[in-house]
């Protein structure tokens, strides 16, 4: 595994892709249909979520189906708002056209749950995956509760309110996948919500200046006004100690988060502890990035390469074969 990181990602992607351990997730599959389902799901996946699709090439094949036809629903759900936004600013669509758009879909997800087959292929695979393991209607419903909310807030006042947002956009993803990584503890639940505010606070840093450039603040009002941080030092990006000691407060904050979701991985079903903590390792590190480039996040966006993905692998088996 060493000297194999020697060589970048980017050389050594080719070649994976060609290998029967990644074309049979797919091409196992004896059904045409859910094959270009799947496929589709696996490539938004890919696409959007470098780090989580790196950790899901360690799950068995039916359990990596599962969490890409997951994956596929919950970017639906946010890409939706995201671009109903841009359209709603340029005045091309209004507020009460996205959540009709919204409702159809919810719609022909009751419908899903109910057995009715459907011609989307996020939905095909999704109906399959509600074959093999049981997700709760309530979760999904709550993402788009969660998604929903950016089409009407963009200030949160306190902490609770940024809690209650990031569990519905994120933890209940991780409820969602729970399901088909398996617990023998139903406590893996409680950790797998620490997890998802974890990551999902992970994200909120690392993307505040983005969302500055959207008139989108998600870091909690009243703590700013605690570190003396104002609406004005993050617009003009005022970099100083203030802001330095008051992202400092974030990222422990979230650490402390991370530390309770590894409570969680034990109890996971053995074949899917080498993902999840990949996930978590290679998540919270953008934290350290973080660190490392100053706590600039106005104009540096925290990230790790895929190498650096990769180089976590060797660390994190070793780690889980000692426990």
């Amino acid at each position: 595994m060493t000297s194999i990181l020697k060589y970048p990602y980017s050389l050594l992607r080719p070649i994976y892709e060609k290998t029967n351990f990644h074309q049979s997730v797919i091409s196992e599959l004896d059904n045409e249909r859910l094959k270009k389902a799947y496929s589709h799901c696996r490539e938004i996946t890919r696409k959007h979520a470098k780090t989580f699709y790196m950790a899901t090439r360690f799950l068995p094949n039916h359990k990596q189906r599962s969490i890409f036809a997951i994956y596929g629903l919950c970017r639906y759900l946010d890409d939706l708002v995201d671009e109903a936004e841009d359209l709603i600013l340029k005045k091309k669509i209004s507020e009460l056209d996205v959540v009709e758009k919204l409702d159809a879909f919810k719609n022909k997800l009751v419908d899903t749950y109910r057995g009715a087959e459907q011609d989307d292929p996020i939905l095909i695979a999704f109906s399959d995956t509600l074959e093999l393991y049981k997700i709760p209607f309530d979760l999904p419903l709550q993402l788009m509760d969660g998604v929903k909310t950016d089409l009407i807030k963009n200030r949160y006042q306190n902490f609770n309110e940024l809690y209650d947002y990031s569990y519905k956009v994120a933890s209940v993803v991780g409820l969602m996948t729970s399901e088909v990584f398996g617990y023998s503890n139903p406590k893996a639940v409680e950790h797998a919500v620490d997890l998802g505010i974890a990551m999902q606070l992970t994200n909120i840093l690392r993307d505040v200046g983005e969302d500055l450039e959207r008139d989108r603040i998600y870091l909690p009002q009243d703590e700013l006004d605690e570190f003396g941080v104002s609406e004005r030092d993050l617009f003009n990006h005022i970099l100083n100690d203030r802001f330095i000691e008051f992202m400092k407060f974030q990222i422990k904050r979230a650490n402390e988060y991370y530390k309770s979701s590894d409570k969680g991985i034990a109890m996971l079903s053995r074949d899917s502890r080498l993902p999840v903590c990949l996930a978590r390792e290679n998540y919270s590190r953008i934290l350290s990035k973080i660190e490392e480039n100053n706590f600039n996040v106005y104009q540096h966006r925290a990230y790790l390469n895929s190498t650096e993905k990769l180089s976590m692998v060797p660390k994190v088996m070793y780690s889980l074969r000692t426990e």
